[in-house]
C-alpha cells in the first residue's frame, strides 16, 4: 500500500467519509461533552489541521485520519485538563478572535482493517510536518497510552515512568511519540471527563452498574466512579501531555 497524506483543505470532498470510518474507539469515549466544542465545527474552522489518508491505489477510501487543533497556551503550563483543556481554549480562542500560540494533536484514527501496520506513526508524522508547516515550533499531545487499559489500578504517573531495557517507554503509543522525538512532559490527571446516567453507562457499556464503588470498564484507562444512590457514573481519564519540538516546514503535508 501507497500511502497519501494530505489536509482536508485539500481533500475536502472526503468530509463525507471523516466520521463514517470505522474505528476501534470505545462507546463511552464519544460521549465527553468537550467534543461537541470541536467536532461539529472540525471540517469547517480546521480543515487545515485535519489530516486524511488514502491509499493511491484506492484514492477515494479513507484509510486513517489525523486531527489536530491551535490553541492558546499563552505562556501557561500545559493545562490538567488536557485533551478537555485544549479544547476549551481553543474554542475560546477562536470566538474572542486572538491568535492562537500553540498547537495540540488530538487523535489519530486507523481504520481497524488496517491496524498493526505501522500506520498511527505514519500519521504522527504528518501531524508533525503540518504543524511546522503552520509556523508552529512545537506540537503537543495529551496521549492516551494505549497499554494503559489493561492496568486500569495502577496510577498514570507510575505507568508512564515504566521503561524497556532500552530505556523506552514500556507503552507502545508512549513509545512511539518518544521515538518520534517527543519529550514525556508531564501527567494530565484530568484530561477527559464523561458523566453519565447509570442507564446511559449500561448502553455504552453493556455493564450493570449496580452496585456503588469503581467499575473497570473494557477500553479505560482507569475504573469509572459509579454512584448507585445519586443514579450517576463519572469516568475521569488521565492522560500524558508530550511535547514534540519541530522542524520548520515548507510545503504541503503530502506523505507518501
Amino acid at each position: 500500500m501507497e500511502l497519501h497524506i494530505t489536509t482536508l483543505a485539500e481533500r475536502p470532498e472526503l468530509e463525507p467519509q471523516l466520521w463514517r470510518m470505522p474505528d476501534s474507539w470505545p462507546v463511552f469515549m464519544k460521549e465527553d461533552p468537550a467534543a461537541n466544542l470541536f467536532y461539529p465545527v472540525a471540517t469547517s474552522q480546521y480543515a487545515e489541521y485535519v489530516l486524511v489518508a488514502v491509499d493511491r491505489a484506492d484514492p477515494g477510501d479513507l484509510v486513517a485520519r489525523a486531527l489536530s487543533a491551535p490553541f492558546l497556551l499563552d505562556g501557561d503550563e500545559l493545562p490538567d485538563n488536557g485533551w478537555d483543556g485544549v479544547l476549551w481554549r481553543a474554542t475560546a480562542a477562536r470566538r474572542r478572535g486572538v491568535s492562537p500560540d500553540a498547537i495540540s494533536a488530538l487523535e489519530i484514527t486507523i481504520r481497524p482493517d488496517m491496524q498493526g501496520k505501522g500506520l498511527s506513526a505514519v500519521m504522527l508524522s504528518a501531524l508533525r510536518s503540518n504543524a511546522a508547516r503552520l509556523g508552529f515550533g512545537e506540537l503537543f499531545a495529551p496521549v492516551r497510552p494505549n497499554g494503559k487499559h489493561l492496568r486500569p489500578r495502577v496510577p498514570m504517573a507510575d505507568y508512564a515512568a515504566l521503561r524497556r531495557e532500552d530505556g523506552l517507554p514500556a507503552d507502545p503509543w508512549l513509545r512511539v511519540h518518544v521515538r518520534a522525538g517527543g519529550v514525556i512532559e508531564k501527567v494530565a490527571p484530568r484530561s477527559m471527563v464523561v458523566a453519565g446516567t447509570l442507564e446511559e453507562w449500561r448502553g455504552w457499556t453493556g455493564l450493570p452498574f449496580r452496585t456503588t464503588g469503581d467499575v473497570e470498564v473494557p477500553g479505560a484507562l482507569v475504573p469509572v466512579h459509579c454512584d448507585v444512590d445519586h443514579g450517576h457514573a463519572v469516568y475521569v481519564e488521565p492522560n500524558v501531555w508530550v511535547r514534540h519540538p519541530l522542524r520548520q516546514a515548507a510545503g504541503p503535508p503530502t506523505v507518501s
